[in-house]
């Protein structure tokens, strides 16, 4: 007997590693602020991306990947939770709170046997320790402390290769991992003119239809790239550290960005290079080399798939679907015809009176890109006092401000209730065709079929229950600094005025207005 119950032990040890062999690693590498067309693989020619576009090559590129919300901490919520961020309370908030209740999946992987760790930027900004009680960042365990000497100093010093071997070195070799490496580039600031120092040439630089063409606008885009170059390296570090340890084919590489690049009219705006995002994924030879999905993509998506891949069931707070049908497809093209994404936004950076925010809805389908603003009375990138502070500060917003009209407009100008853009024709989506009455069917059916989304998804704003959105507490900075003070000296102005006889105070600075308030550093 007792030798029978030894065979029987051994056999479902073995049985048991075999089990945990089969379970792949999972390296998640995500930008901060990195535009989806800004890549090799997706035909930029001067942003070079040799990195991304291996993962790509020898795996799979996804041509339609969006995040449910344009900011990075609303984003990030999403990935981890694997739901919409109007589906996850305070979430929904960008600099809020991380709420209480949900689940993550690297807790859910940890609890199955996975190493899990974190290096730079997890879940962030906001608090994550108040409501939800968290010791750690909701990404994992931080690594954090190798540093490098960047080429220009608006360049983060976190050198990721390094901590990534730091994690690899002390995780238990019979475990699989799953690693999120959370690039802080190439969010601001920048150095200035450091793109042209490095070598980038502004003759080489495609400057989108939303900005003017101007040699300060291409300098301020190529002191974006060298920061995405500079991220991209690490990949290759990474695949690299994984090739020396033979784990690289049972590791699923994935590499995308949480929105837009940091620059008006995207990050943070319900525009098309705000939501979508660059994605491709690598898993030695689970994914057949060289595939472009067509398939609408979901950041939410990302840890039902994790989950199934692990051999974990869904867990029953995600909303977001698999792909790893997609993934193991030998297809491109469209595999399951994903075709239609939801997004949309609730308060962002402060910078409105009350500290109301910009709520936004919005459907994508292959075509047309349909939005809904709830509140087109305010400002949507903020109040002009407050600086637009849902705008990061750079060159480029002083330069729209100082020249007003069209560009100024599109950026911080206030919106209609609904636009509808064709992408087909236009596909920065800039030409609004809501009031086309050859549209008129297109719209309205696009209306009803969000609305009908997310009512399916208990979306508060589609249930009449909007008011408590604003009730979710900001701990952030932000664009309400400057709406303060700008406050704080209009109440002293009356005072005066009242007092004194003084002359009244300031009317809300026009266009072009170039004695705005001072641009607010971004968190």
């Amino acid at each position: 007997m007792r030798h029978i119950l030894l065979t029987l032990a051994i056999v479902l040890t073995c049985f048991a590693t075999a089990r945990a062999a089969d379970r792949p690693n999972i390296l998640f590498i995500i930008f901060d602020d990195w535009g989806w067309q800004h890549a090799g693989a997706y035909g930029s020619t001067w942003v070079k991306t040799p990195n991304f576009d291996r993962v790509a090559r020898e795996g799979v590129l996804f041509k339609n990947a969006f995040t449910s919300n344009p900011k990075c901490s609303p984003c990030r919520a999403s990935i981890l939770t694997g739901r919409n961020t109007w589906q996850l309370k305070e979430a929904v908030s960008h600099n809020g709170y991380f709420p209480a209740g949900f689940e993550v999946y690297p807790d859910l992987l940890e609890r199955s046997g996975y190493s899990v760790g974190l290096t730079g930027k997890g879940w962030g900004p906001g608090d994550f320790r108040e409501l939800a009680k968290r010791t750690r960042n909701p990404a994992g365990p931080s690594f954090d402390e190798h540093r490098s000497t960047p080429p220009a100093s608006g360049i983060g010093r976190n050198d990721y290769g390094k901590n990534f071997d730091a994690f690899l070195a002390q995780k238990a070799k019979d475990k699989p991992f799953c690693f999120w490496m959370g690039f802080q580039e190439p969010h601001r600031g920048y150095e200035l003119n450091s793109g042209v120092r490095l070598g980038k040439k502004l003759a080489d630089v495609t400057v989108p239809p939303y900005l003017p063409d101007t040699a300060l606008v291409r300098g301020d885009l190529a002191d974006y790239a060298i920061e995405v170059e500079w991220a991209d390296a690490f990949i290759g570090q990474a695949l690299a550290s994984l090739e020396s340890r033979g784990e690289l084919e049972n590791t699923l590489v994935v590499v995308t960005s949480d929105h837009g690049m940091p620059f008006p009219f995207v990050k943070g705006q319900i525009h098309e290079d705000g939501f979508r995002l660059p994605l491709a994924m690598r898993w030695g030879k689970n994914i057949k080399p060289g595939r472009v999905v067509e398939d609408f993509i979901n950041v939410r998506d990302f840890a039902p798939t994790w989950l199934e891949l692990a051999g974990l069931a869904p867990h029953p707070q995600m909303t977001g679907r698999s792909l790893a049908a997609i993934l193991r497809s030998p297809q491109s093209g469209w595999i399951e015809n994903r075709a239609e994404m939801l997004v949309g936004k609730e308060r962002h950076d402060l910078g409105r009176p009350h500290n109301l925010g910009y709520p936004v809805r919005a459907l994508r389908t292959k075509d047309f890109l349909y939005v809904h603003n709830f509140h087109p009375d305010r400002w949507p990138a903020g109040n002009p006092e407050s600086d637009f502070g849902n705008v990061d500060g750079s060159p480029t917003k002083e330069f729209l401000k100082a020249i007003g009209g069209h560009f100024y407009d599109l950026s911080f100008g206030k919106r209609q209730p609904d636009e509808l853009f064709d992408l087909r024709t236009d596909p920065a989506g800039v030409n609004n065709l809501a009031h086309d009455l050859a549209h008129a069917g297109t719209l309205a059916a696009m209306r009803a079929r969000m609305m009908q989304l997310l009512t399916e998804e208990q979306d508060p704003r589609a249930l009449g229950q909007a008011a408590i959105f604003d009730t979710y507490q900001y701990v952030g900075g932000g664009g309400n600094k400057s709406y303060a003070n700008w406050l704080k000296a209009q109440e002293e102005k009356q005072k005066l005025s009242a007092s004194e006889g003084a002359p009244k105070a300031d009317p809300m600075p026009k266009k072009g207005n170039r004695k705005q308030a001072t641009p607010v550093k971004q968190p």
